[in-house]
């Protein structure tokens, strides 16, 4: 007992020299990088202002979400807190300027986190679909993937192709290069990760798990995971000749070993730290190498740190 303890004051003190460590670093750094000052005038429509036109795939920095439909997984108070990761919808992600989506279901086609599910993952494609409907021009990355020790629904590549049809960006590496006026009006990219079902083939409607991809690092540790998040995207190409989204996941996560199993607390000790990070990454000369930045319960000011820096590459700036 007295040894775990020990252990536990330990992992604590980690914990906060780890994260002032960050502080520090933002202190002396600053936050400042190409665009970092810009506020999109419509973040429900950020990637029309910035001009359908003139704005390439591979220049857009996706905002995106962890867990993405988890904001009323659970029950409150009890197992929410062990497994929400957003506190909004959906849509509601989508009208703050969120792009890029992490659902996870199960075989009956309920969203999850772990053992716990939530709503329909319809309820995932009616937002869509609303969002759409309301909108011209905005691009959508959803991955969708069969969470672990689970199932893949029967034939749910049929079925995402029955709900999102004519919207479907079919799998193409010529679409990294496009404008988003060139891909209109289909406007949503799918990537579907079943376990065990077929992947997607180049040229049908949805995407298969090798154009997402991702270097996780299963830790609470908040400097590790900063430090981890840059190495690994320097070992990437630049997005400019790279055929698949990379994504740098701005995010801790409860571990086995402390006593802190709540999510929001956890995340909290990296989550305010997304400017420093492209901050870092023009420091560290890998900022051409940027292009999806997800978190947990993600805000306005994440939005606009990804839209800055590309209205920036936009621009010629960056």
């Amino acid at each position: 007992m007295g040894s775990q303890v020990s252990k536990q004051v330990e992992r604590r003190k980690t914990i906060h020299t780890e994260k002032k460590a960050l502080v520090e670093l933002r202190q002396s750094a600053g936050e400042d990088f190409p665009g970092s000052d810009y506020r999109p005038p419509d973040r429900k429509n950020w990637m029309a202002n910035l001009g359908s036109e003139r704005t390439r795939v591979n220049q857009i920095v996706w905002p995106g979400t962890h867990d993405s439909a988890t904001d009323d997984i659970g029950i409150p108070f009890i197992t929410r807190p062990f497994a929400q990761c957003q506190s909004l919808s959906i849509y509601d992600q989508l009208v703050l300027g969120t792009r890029l989506f992490d659902i996870r279901i199960q075989e009956n086609r309920l969203v999850c986190h772990g053992i716990l599910s939530t709503y329909s993952v319809d309820v995932v494609f009616a937002d869509v679909k609303k969002f759409l409907a309301e909108t011209q021009s905005e691009i959508i990355i959803l991955e969708i993937r069969t969470e672990f020790g689970h199932d893949d629904p029967p034939d749910f590549d049929k079925y995402v192709v029955e709900q999102l049809g004519d919207h479907l960006i079919h799998n193409d590496d010529r679409v990294f290069q496009k404008t988003i006026k060139e891909l209109l009006p289909r406007r949503v990219i799918c990537i579907w990760k079943p376990r065990k079902s077929p992947a997607p083939k180049r040229g049908e409607p949805l995407w298969s798990g090798g154009y997402l991809k991702d270097n996780w690092i299963n830790t609470d540790l908040p400097w590790k995971k900063f430090e981890s998040n840059l190495q690994f995207l320097a070992a990437q190409a630049p997005v400019s000749s790279r055929k698949y989204f990379y994504r740098v996941e701005n995010t801790v996560t409860p571990t086995a070993d402390n006593p802190v199993v709540c999510v929001k607390p956890v995340t909290r000790r990296i989550r305010g730290f997304a400017r420093l990070f492209i901050n870092q990454s023009f420091a560290k000369g890998v900022a051409d190498k940027l292009q999806v930045l997800s978190t947990d319960f993600i805000d306005a000011d994440f939005v606009d740190a990804c839209v800055g820096l590309t209205s920036a590459r936009i621009e010629g700036k960056a």
